[in-house]
């Protein structure tokens, strides 16, 4: 935050505190002061643009929640899940398996989204940041559940079965729009936000479901 904007908002609560409570700015009004000082403190920087301070009802309504230590109304959530499941993107061939070896390096790619990052370059998933994924990977983080034996757990002999096109689907568009199945998940909106291609989502999911990905092993 820069000096001056400091200053001004010590000045005004000060004047506030001075005048009396009554004269206290009104949480809409903090919000206002708030959004307006966070906007002027970033710019646009390489591959990083001021818009993605840009807020969707969805971050609002889940981000208030979690500072009041709330959870969200249940129809609220279901709103929320409802209006993400219409913006997920099928496979444009129909085809939802790539190649679970590329998978892997996605998985373990954490690079891109940075001002230092050349926006020409692929975005990676960087998911053991937050899963356990295969056995072989030792470093791994825990914020989301243990996806090793993702498919095997799930019954998934021969992912383009027509009886594991349920798993398949929800895998899909888990990576694609992860709030379609949980209002305020912390999950990366992979393909939503253009943080991983269809390409690249495909490859994730045979990482998963593909019986020959050490995932499944």
């Amino acid at each position: 935050m820069k000096h001056k904007q400091r200053h001004f908002i010590a000045v005004l609560l000060a004047a506030a505190a001075v005048a009396g409570c009554a004269s206290l700015p009104s949480s809409a009004e903090l919000d206002r002061i708030t959004a307006q000082v966070v906007k002027s403190s970033f710019r646009d920087e390489g591959a990083v643009k001021i818009d993605r301070l840009a807020q969707d009802d969805a971050n609002r309504d889940c981000a208030a929640a979690q500072v009041e230590g709330r959870t969200i109304a249940p129809e609220r959530a279901k709103a929320i899940e409802a209006a993400n499941l219409k913006t997920i993107k099928w496979p444009s061939d129909g085809k939802f398996l790539g190649d679970w070896k590329q998978g892997e390096d996605i998985a373990q790619n954490g690079r891109g989204l940075t001002w230092t990052d050349d926006a020409k370059v692929a975005i990676g998933g960087n998911c053991y940041n937050c899963h356990q994924i295969t056995k072989e990977e030792i470093s791994f983080g825990t914020i989301g559940p243990s996806l090793y034996q993702y498919g095997k757990l799930r019954g998934v002999t021969d992912p383009n079965s027509a009886a594991a096109r349920p798993v398949v689907e929800y895998t899909w568009g888990k990576i694609w729009n992860s709030r379609a199945y949980a209002a305020c998940s912390n999950m990366p909106r992979a393909g939503h936000s253009g943080i991983l291609s269809e390409q690249q989502v495909k490859h994730v999911v045979a990482l998963l479901l593909d019986p020959n990905s050490p995932v499944n092993k």
